[in-house]
């Protein structure tokens, strides 16, 4: 097959065509994304402006909403104008710079996740030694370790996979550029770097998960021990949210990308990828506003002052 430079470009085959049902579809996906970075950016603004919000959890909580406004922002964009404009080009380093941004806002968030669970897991374990345990040091260097390896992890595999040479089918059949779809289209043999990419993936993921479910277990033992059924109640009323989160997050991971290949169609990845790209961060701002008292609190308060704001 013919090779091709990097000045080429890419094409992006996308995820709906122009008829009357598939325009539907676009427009619940533009909705939703539109409603994704309003509850996000939302949710940093209260966490921002209330102090009864300046809190190492609540910090963390912040973090997880600037990812998921990033993580839609990444894709969604591109994938409205390619649709309404009919150009499904992307150059190499558009697509390098896609590869880069998944892949650090999807890592990022894994151990952001495992960081929120060992903060509760010190405010129910250990709540007198939680100033000391999850002080805002912590809190900083946790939150840069996740952007870090998540950065680190993206720029490895974006790095990687735009050092092959592609041939003349250079059509991804996906609306944004993702390495496994794109390594499909090169010349040489990419099975060692897709076994190593599976590799990395599935550490990114089980890594995590695996701290999560200890904190988790830990949090469980002790509160079962707990005598006081209100302790309790307010315990796991505490948790519930981020186990959500959790569970939205990592099921659409490891759907993605711990599913053996053979067991994969390009159909099934544009699903799960609209899932967890677009449906999943719009969720995370709903179940931490209806589950957490201090939120709906922080929102209330809001609400009142734009309402004596108008009244004045």
């Amino acid at each position: 097959m013919e090779n091709w430079n990097l000045t080429s470009d890419f094409i992006l085959l996308g995820l709906l065509n122009h008829t009357g049902p598939h325009l539907f579809l676009f427009v619940m996906v533009l909705t939703t994304a539109f409603s994704s970075s309003v509850g996000n950016a939302l949710m940093l603004l209260l966490i921002l402006l209330d102090p009864q919000l300046h809190r190492p959890m609540y910090f963390l909580l912040s973090q997880l909403s600037l990812m998921d406004m990033m993580l839609v922002s990444t894709v969604v964009p591109k994938m409205a104008a390619d649709y309404l404009t009919g150009r499904n080009s992307i150059s190499p380093a558009g697509c390098g710079l896609q590869i880069f941004f998944l892949l650090t806002l999807g890592g990022g968030e894994c151990f952001l996740l495992a960081a929120m669970s060992y903060d509760r897991y010190v405010a129910i374990c250990h709540p007198l030694r939680y100033p000391v345990l999850m002080s805002w040091q912590t809190c900083l260097r946790m939150i840069l370790g996740s952007w870090f390896l998540g950065a680190a992890d993206g720029l490895m595999q974006a790095a990687a996979t735009l050092t092959f040479s592609y041939c003349s089918s250079h059509e991804i059949d996906h609306f944004f550029c993702e390495a496994p779809s794109l390594v499909r289209l090169a010349c040489a043999d990419p099975s060692v770097f897709e076994y190593a990419m599976y590799i990395c993936c599935v550490l990114m993921l089980l890594v995590p998960i695996s701290l999560i479910l200890i904190s988790y277990s830990l949090i469980l033992t002790a509160v079962l021990q707990m005598h006081s059924n209100e302790a309790r109640k307010k315990a796991f009323a505490t948790c519930s949210s981020h186990i959500c989160v959790v569970g939205l997050f990592f099921g659409a991971g490891i759907f993605t990308y711990m599913k053996p290949k053979s067991y994969r169609s390009a159909n099934y990845n544009k699903v799960v990828s609209v899932y967890y790209i677009i449906f999943t961060p719009v969720l995370n701002p709903l179940i931490y506003s209806l589950r957490n008292n201090d939120v709906r609190g922080a929102l209330r308060k809001c609400m009142d002052r734009c309402l004596a704001l108008n009244h004045g």
